[in-house]
């Protein structure tokens, strides 16, 4: 069995989201069956294991990519994955998975920040109806997403026609990261890992800090210089927050291990991995009440009204109690233990069977 994984959309400079969802479910995979990685840049090979097998084509970007199937065609794969959905599917001659994260931009027709205008442009019209993706995904034999709560929303957006199967994500392990471990500390730390894109609502965490006199909100993200102003002027006086615009993943982990607390007030999501990555590490977590916080936080969170910035300072204050922070680190781990690369692989190489 010939099996094809796009490795297309890992990043050569820094991971984001699918790039690193491309490069840890590739390396899984591999580890339970041949893979042949589908590649763009000869870098990406850095991310794949030793000696992988790989061809390269043009990048996902590239004109080529409507007409990427023909050019498989010649490889003669059973199966080709893609960790997304824009392969074009015409001609093809070999059973296809693609995948869709989430369905936020049809919510929030916005183009992610800093993208080159024409992208931004092309972004917004493709996300204008669900008609494009209804096109692309139905090219596929079986479509994946990755959680529980985005099946859902498809299903009932009847987004396709085709089986849809749910392949999750999993959370780095953060703690090899840490040098050395603080202790004694109070739990005053808030981290905020994620974009800041306008549905994340780091609005919400900002002007919550009004409530929360004593605790410092750590806002890792990187963005614009306009963004940051906009945010930057939303602090309340003698409130303690701290922009960085990118850190290591080090300092994440670092910054979470100084008993902190993990938060989100994002209005949609289509995972939530840093939330189960701070679980993973122990680390509780306060977060905007949406379904697929509940499936991948579970117990290790308490969660807040997204829009009431003093509903989420009331949720952070509970965190003093040792007994409630206690209790929700155990629980927050035990949940976080069971999204796993590979596991995800597993269930990846289950469907990929169940096609040939």
């Amino acid at each position: 069995m010939k099996i094809f994984f796009d490795a297309r959309f890992i990043r050569t400079d820094f991971h984001d989201g699918i790039s690193r969802y491309s490069t840890e479910l590739g390396k899984a995979l591999a580890k339970l069956t041949k893979v042949t990685f589908i590649i763009c840049d000869e870098q990406q090979l850095d991310f794949l294991p030793k000696k992988a097998k790989f061809i390269k084509i043009h990048a996902p970007v590239s004109v080529k990519e409507p007409f990427t199937s023909l050019i498989l065609n010649k490889y003669k794969p059973d199966v080709v994955f893609s960790p997304m959905q824009v392969m074009g599917t015409m001609g093809r001659k070999f059973k296809l998975i693609l995948t869709s994260h989430d369905m936020i931009f049809y919510h929030y027709n916005v183009a992610p920040i800093g993208q080159p205008l024409l992208l931004q442009l092309g972004w917004k019209a493709y996300h204008a109806t669900k008609i494009p993706e209804r096109i692309a995904l139905n090219g596929a034999d079986l479509v994946a997403t990755v959680s529980k709560a985005m099946r859902a929303e498809f299903e009932d957006a009847h987004l396709t026609k085709r089986p849809i199967i749910v392949v999750p994500n999993a959370p780095q392990k953060l703690a090899k990261l840490i040098k050395k471990q603080p202790a004694g500390l109070k739990p005053r730390n808030l981290v905020y890992m994620g974009s800041l894109m306008e549905y994340k609502n780091a609005e919400t965490l900002i002007k919550g800090m009004r409530y929360l006199p004593g605790y410092t909100l750590h806002i890792l993200s990187k963005s614009t210089p306009a963004r940051i102003e906009e945010l930057k002027a939303l602090i309340p006086k003698k409130a303690n927050v701290i922009f960085y615009n990118g850190v290591t993943d080090q300092k994440y982990a670092e910054l979470l291990a100084q008993r902190a607390a993990l938060v989100s007030g994002s209005l949609a999501e289509g995972f939530g991995v840093p939330a189960v990555e701070a679980l993973a590490l122990g680390v509780p977590a306060v977060l905007s009440n949406i379904p697929v916080f509940h499936e991948v936080a579970d117990g290790g969170a308490l969660y807040f009204e997204p829009l009431n910035p003093k509903d989420f300072a009331r949720k952070v204050k509970e965190l003093d109690n040792k007994s409630t922070r206690d209790q929700i680190v155990a629980q927050g781990k035990s949940h976080a233990a069971s999204f796993t690369w590979k596991s995800s692989a597993q269930t990846l190489f289950n469907a990929i069977k169940s096609l040939v």
